[in-house]
């Protein structure tokens, strides 16, 4: 079936354009309540936690308010990373956990993400069951059986406890210099509180959310500020989240940029090196091949999933493997964490790079990627790419031009309008040229 709201990874979009309104937010929490209802009709408890945009104080009180008439309890976490409301889901014995967030996007945009009571993304029934409700009358119960709402106020030390617990006891982040970059989001009083009490000396920028800047000049998807900040401060690595802190960037002492993929490569190998028996790691459609090669070549099979990280997740569960992600930064360490975790994947490197003794450049230097090229388009809400012959005409030169040298990857975006055109290949191809004539083609068409 066609979901009518949910995209790859929940709802996004435009605050005050639909969905993104409070009186769509009061619907949502009264489906929500009602899809999680117990069959003898129990309350069920729903946390929410957010990021630091604005508007999330708005939405936060419409989905407060839908979950109460509904019948359900609702536990507040205030400004928590992505990762820290799966976790409080879970400790709580939730049955639901809402996370209000647009992740990367500007401070305009807002969005919802759900988790289930095992902290992990919600499947596709559910997401079916909660549109189908959100298209029912909504009546609210009777005053007995309204749901109450109260406020954890330790939420953030919860998690920021959860985190240290993760990075081995034997070891101390004594003796490192970190630039953490905290994209003024979620991240801003959890992360340098992490790595200042592992024993790092730490540098933080992007610390001081106003509720606008989020993700402003900073953050994993603008890396240029941390990049330099390393240089400047003559630190071991810099650290950069995204808005939510699911996701993140690293960057060696000399300001250059590690993807989530030399992220993947650095926590594979390191496991190899210490006998863990897991045969593979997952990936995503736009993995880079260099990666491939380089686990082949280290003993491990790299398998490929839908882009999002709830489909990273579902093939690692499918493989019972516990380590996957994305080369945007999702790095889900799965015998730690039920989701794409920032701070926990940063802590994890940094595992690496102390027990090793050797720098992140190092660790991650077994890794060549192949050249890669990425373009996003923009396109119209309706645009249908299967209808026009032109774009299929020049995917078919693109693909005769790599001859086996590279991939060609066209995908939809699921948190933004746009058309993404990956075009990879090794040295002897025209990967700029290419994945352009494709764009060109498709902005034509839209």
């Amino acid at each position: 079936m066609t979901r009518k709201y949910f995209g790859t990874d929940g709802i996004r979009g435009r605050v005050g354009d639909s969905p993104v309104t409070p009186d769509f937010m009061l619907k949502l929490g009264w489906a929500t309540g009602k899809v999680f209802a117990g069959s003898d009709g129990s309350k069920p408890t729903v946390v929410i936690g957010k990021d630091t945009r604005v508007s999330g104080y708005m939405l936060e009180s419409a989905l407060q308010a839908g979950l109460v008439a509904a019948g359900a309890n609702v536990k507040l976490l205030g400004p928590l990373p992505t990762p820290g409301i799966a976790l409080l889901t879970r400790t709580q014995k939730a049955e639901a956990g809402i996370v209000i967030s647009a992740s990367h996007n500007p401070y305009f945009d807002n969005g919802i993400k759900f988790f289930n009571d095992k902290g992990s993304k919600l499947s596709d029934d559910l997401e079916l069951q909660i549109e189908a409700m959100i298209d029912s009358p909504m009546a609210t119960v009777d005053s007995e059986q309204l749901g109450k709402a109260s406020r954890i106020v330790d939420a953030a030390g919860r998690y920021i406890e959860y985190c240290k617990a993760t990075f081995p006891e034997s070891l101390s982040l004594k003796g490192l210099k970190l630039v953490i970059d905290c994209a003024h989001g979620a991240t801003y009083h959890v992360a340098p509180a992490v790595f200042d009490e592992l024993g790092a000396e730490i540098v933080v920028i992007g610390a001081t959310p106003d509720g606008y800047n989020i993700n402003d000049g900073v953050g994993s998807t603008e890396p240029e500020a941390l990049q330099a900040r390393v240089v400047a401060e003559g630190a071991d690595l810099g650290i950069a989240f995204d808005g939510d802190g699911d996701r993140l960037q690293m960057v060696n002492a000399q300001g250059e940029l590690l993807t989530g993929d030399d992220v993947l490569y650095i926590l594979a190998m390191h496991r190899v090196a210490n006998g863990d028996s897991d045969a593979g790691v997952v990936g995503t459609l736009m993995t880079n091949m260099g990666l491939e090669l380089a686990l082949e070549a280290g003993g491990l099979r790299l398998a490929r999933a839908k882009v999002g990280d709830r489909y990273v997740k579902e093939l690692m569960n499918a493989e019972g493997w516990s380590l996957g992600g994305e080369s945007s930064g999702h790095i889900i360490c799965g015998e730690v964490s039920t989701t794409g975790d920032g701070v926990i994947a940063a802590l994890q490197v940094l595992a690496a790079v102390m027990a090793s003794g050797r720098s992140i450049a190092d660790l991650a230097s077994g890794f060549t990627p192949l050249p890669q090229v990425l373009v996003n388009v923009r396109i119209g809400k309706d645009f249908n790419m299967a209808a026009h012959s032109s774009i299929k005409n020049a995917c078919d030169r693109v693909e005769a031009a790599l001859e086996g040298r590279g991939r060609l990857l066209l995908r939809a975006s699921g948190t933004e309008p746009v058309i993404r055109v990956m075009v990879e290949g090794d040295e002897s191809v025209e990967i700029d040229r290419l994945a352009h004539e494709v764009a060109d083609a498709i902005k034509q068409a839209a």
